[in-house]
């Protein structure tokens, strides 16, 4: 118990250092600056594609390759192994960091605090290798350990803090799925349809469930009104067209969905907003959300 309260004082005081911002705010400009030149490829990176985020995959090999190299310097007979698995680990660093820092430019302060400090400790332990790599080269076995040790350390420091960010600040989660678990199933009265403004995102609720409604002209479409990337209230967004397809852009990081089906346009959001089946009865708008609870 020490050592957790411990660990969270440690955590909670990163997220709240201030001045951290000073890198963190001139850094994260520049990212989305040169994010903005190529939006297909930062939608690859933020993993639009996949339906989630693409850094914690990709990760995968920097860290696999580090840890294993780490293993295998004290396993003999495996030496011709390890500067391969170095060299890979260094090498995939390059696309893991490019995901990462896609993905962390469009985060909240305290989110992007802590991962800033995780992107250092990574940084450092891959500095460390490459250090390792470099002492191997010159047949300094011993100095190569130590320096694999200190970089995987290194990045047992940078695993903790992404953790942190993953599931205790939800960076990268999907802040929409609790919706299904909100709505009732089946057909629920939402509003009159005179009370629909035309050509304007408005708020309107389930119960306690927000939803964003678009009336444009006899087509009206419904969405989950928090944003899946970071909870953002899409009725405060803008309408737009992209390449023919209405949508709507969050406010807070524009993440861009399709008003008839709710899938991403552009992230950085990586999952679709939930989309309500619509239909009108005696002037009333009502909506189901296939999969709610309860939804036969």
């Amino acid at each position: 118990m020490r050592l957790t309260s411990t660990l969270e004082r440690s955590m909670e005081k990163v997220e709240d250092a201030g001045g951290l911002d000073r890198l963190a705010t001139p850094l994260a400009g520049a990212v989305r600056s040169l994010a903005s030149r190529s939006r297909t490829l930062t939608d690859l990176l933020h993993g639009v594609p996949l339906g989630h985020p693409a850094h914690p995959a990709i990760v995968l090999l920097p860290v696999g390759s580090f840890a294993s190299a780490t293993i295998l310097d004290f396993v003999p007979g495996t030496g011709p192994a390890v500067p391969v698995l170095v060299t890979t680990g260094l090498a995939s660093t390059v696309p893991a960091a490019a995901a990462g820092l896609v993905d962390w430019a469009e985060l909240h302060p305290q989110q992007q605090r802590v991962g800033l400090v995780h992107a250092t400790s990574n940084v450092v332990g891959a500095t460390f290798y490459g250090l390792s790599l470099y002492a191997r080269g010159r047949r300094r076995w011993g100095a190569a350990r130590l320096y694999s040790l200190a970089g995987f350390s290194a990045l047992m420091v940078g695993g903790y803090l992404g953790g942190h960010l993953s599931y205790r600040q939800s960076a990268g989660a999907n802040h929409a799925e609790d919706v299904p678990h909100l709505v009732p199933g089946g057909w629920n009265d939402l509003c009159a349809i005179d009370d629909l403004p035309d050509g304007r995102p408005v708020e309107k609720h389930i119960g306690e469930t927000s939803v964003m409604v678009v009336r444009r002209g006899k087509a009206i479409d419904v969405l989950s009104d928090k944003c899946s990337h970071l909870s953002g209230p899409l009725h405060e967004g803008r309408l737009s067209e992209e390449d023919g397809v209405a949508c709507i852009t969050c406010p807070w990081h524009g993440s861009t969905f399709a008003l008839s089906d709710g899938r991403v346009v552009s992230g950085p959001a990586t999952v679709k907003q939930h989309a309500f089946d619509v239909r009108v009865s005696s002037g009333v708008v009502q909506v189901r959300l296939p999969g709610a609870s309860g939804d036969a």
